[in-house]
């Protein structure tokens, strides 16, 4: 275990390194500060618009950073060389992509739990507050769809370039997230092949949306229930883990040599 955590240590101080954090952080302050004077052109609602907005940012924000963070930390070893002393160590590749997944995974929530202060900061301002119950089931799944995102991204990248692996995870994500809740009114009106290709996407393909409780959040609903927060969660650690396994088996046996450009 420490060994996963010293990986995943050195992913955190590449990432802080890089700044990205502060720069995603100071443009949701930026987004969500200029919607302060909404109230002044008399549109009412200013705080609910806030909290929407302000989710949607950290919906948005988090899900670009995971993906980009994640994607590129085995090709960035491979490429500069780094991956050679790393692995003549007593590392496992079990090791080193969990250490990089918790890595990432870790900072991007660490980021996430930032983002979502900042919205109730300034919902705050405009009189909007957030049900705390809620808000914490929310933020949590949120967790959970970025363990899979970042999962996923690791996964791409073991046999992908950087830029490759990204596409990949962003298509692959935006496309469960948008498609997969519209598959079921969607078989209403197609039959044979047509449907059965559309159930297999249903089942093959994330549910990203079970960790979305925006809305329930912005309307001030009361938490969702126990025993759906549960599932939704075991949900999120059975594909993750399945991710992980996926990438453990793609990168077990990979062979590369020094210099190459993946």
């Amino acid at each position: 275990m420490s060994r996963i955590f010293s990986i995943a240590r050195i992913a955190w101080l590449e990432l802080l390194r890089k700044k990205e954090l502060y720069v995603l952080g100071i443009m949701m302050a930026g987004v969500l500060g200029a919607l302060l004077s909404v109230k002044a052109y008399g549109l009412d609602g200013a705080a609910g618009h806030i909290k929407e907005l302000g989710l949607l940012l950290a919906w948005a924000l988090s899900w670009a950073l995971a993906v980009n963070v994640t994607a590129r930390q085995i090709p960035q070893e491979e490429s500069s060389g780094t991956i050679f002393p790393l692995l003549a160590k007593p590392l496992t590749r079990a090791e080193f992509l969990l250490g990089k997944w918790l890595g990432c995974w870790t900072v991007v929530c660490a980021a996430t739990t930032a983002f979502y202060l900042l919205a109730a900061l300034v919902a705050a301002l405009r009189g909007g507050k957030f049900n705390p119950s809620a808000l914490a089931q929310g933020l949590i799944l949120h967790f959970a769809a970025l363990a899979v995102i970042s999962a996923l991204a690791l996964f791409f990248s073991t046999r992908l370039h950087r830029d490759a692996a990204a596409t990949l995870t962003f298509v692959a994500t935006i496309s469960a997230r948008i498609f997969v809740p519209a598959i079921p009114n969607l078989c209403m009106y197609e039959f044979g092949w047509r449907r059965t290709g559309l159930l297999i996407l249903y089942y093959a393909l994330p549910h990203l949306e079970l960790f979305d409780l925006r809305q329930r959040l912005v309307h001030g609903g009361a938490p969702a229930p126990g025993e759906a927060f549960i599932l939704a969660l075991l949900y999120g650690a059975a594909l993750t883990a399945a991710l992980l396994i996926l990438a453990w088996l793609a990168y077990r046996n990979k062979r590369f040599s020094r210099g190459t450009m993946l």
